[in-house]
């Protein structure tokens, strides 16, 4: 993972939201592997012998629906129980996915009508691209590996590609100009900039054209020209996509409707639009991430990359399964990122 300035610097001005960053105490039983974790909000804690509240029941159902014998617990026992078996389960799925730290949340969510689990991304900065942003292979091959994971990515991991990037400066800079001419008035209109500074502003054109070769689409080789390890590699993640694009429904662990979010976390729409992930390489572009950055590292960056509100235990079952599916797409992009091709 390379970081920029921006990552090196985030801070919050704002405090964290509770729901999804739970602060330490007697309740919380959390598992780490790799900078992941899965934790349950604290709203009860241990110590006191209270009911178990919505999320705990819900997901004690589908523990005992798993374990078949009947045990006697106390309310302390159960929470402990309840956490660990959920706990065990997730990471058995996410620890071959070191691609970026995830972490699972289940949510209360008794105000909202029913528990929600989230999936929330700790990682921040570029993901390191390995030989293809820093070997002597072909342009061409790394062109085509480089269009793979920016059309699949997004699809788990919140992360903005380098369209994302010069829409957010044009607007930031440009009034939402994409020419030269046109953004040179819009900064001599909006900001009131004189021929000196405008000369000494980047305009959209050599923005462009700071991108690497392999940045670029039209350099692609198609896959009939690629050495058959980076064939077989392109089509495990084009076949890891698919399937968690087909999907039966929209209620999977990847999912995610900005409306539920803010219903689930109340406070989380102050944060920055921006994912905290990249696929633009910072060496070229650092500045312009840094900009487009600025308010992540004052209110924190939209690192929820999938939120589903859960009714049923049964639909614990259904949402580790599409866990796992995603977990698939991660695994091959790790192994693309990690190929490097023989020459």
């Amino acid at each position: 993972m390379r970081r920029s300035s921006f990552a090196r610097a985030r801070k919050r001005t704002v405090p964290p939201i509770p729901s999804l960053r739970p602060p330490d105490c007697a309740s919380l039983r959390s598992a780490d592997l790799a900078g992941r974790s899965v934790g349950l909000s604290p709203d009860i804690p241990v110590i006191f012998d209270r009911p178990l509240v919505a999320h705990h029941k819900l997901v004690g159902s589908w523990v005992a629906s798993q374990e078949g014998a009947i045990t006697c617990l106390t309310r302390p026992e159960a929470r402990r129980h309840i956490e660990q078996v959920f706990t065990a389960k997730v990471l058995e799925i996410l620890r071959s996915c070191p691609i970026a730290d995830l972490r699972v949340v289940l949510l209360n969510g008794e105000s909202c009508g029913a528990p929600a689990i989230a999936i929330v991304c700790d990682s921040i900065g570029q993901l390191d691209l390995g030989w293809i942003e820093d070997s002597n292979r072909p342009i061409p091959w790394r062109a085509a590996a480089y269009r793979a994971l920016e059309r699949t990515l997004g699809s788990v991991l919140p992360v903005f590609c380098y369209d994302d990037l010069f829409d957010n400066i044009s607007m930031y800079y440009w009034d939402g100009e994409t020419e030269d001419d046109a953004a040179r008035e819009a900064l001599m209109a909006l900001h009131g900039a004189d021929d000196s500074e405008i000369e000494a502003q980047i305009m959209p054109s050599a923005m462009n054209a700071k991108r690497p070769d392999w940045m670029l689409a039209a350099q692609a080789a198609p896959l009939s020209k690629l050495p058959t390890a980076l064939r077989r590699a392109l089509r495990e993640l084009r076949d890891a996509h698919a399937a968690l694009s087909n999907l039966p429904n929209e209620d999977h662990a990847w999912h995610l409707e900005m409306d539920v979010l803010y219903e689930y976390v109340p406070g989380i729409e102050e944060c920055s639009p921006l994912p905290p992930l990249t696929l633009v390489p910072v060496e070229q572009f650092g500045v312009e991430v840094d900009d487009v950055g600025r308010h992540g590292m004052e209110y924190g960056f939209m690192d929820v990359t999938g939120l589903c509100p859960m009714t049923q235990a049964v639909a614990i079952d259904a949402w580790l399964a599409s866990l796992a599916v995603g977990a698939r797409l991660l695994r091959a992009a790790k192994h693309l990122i990690e190929l490097y091709p023989p020459e």
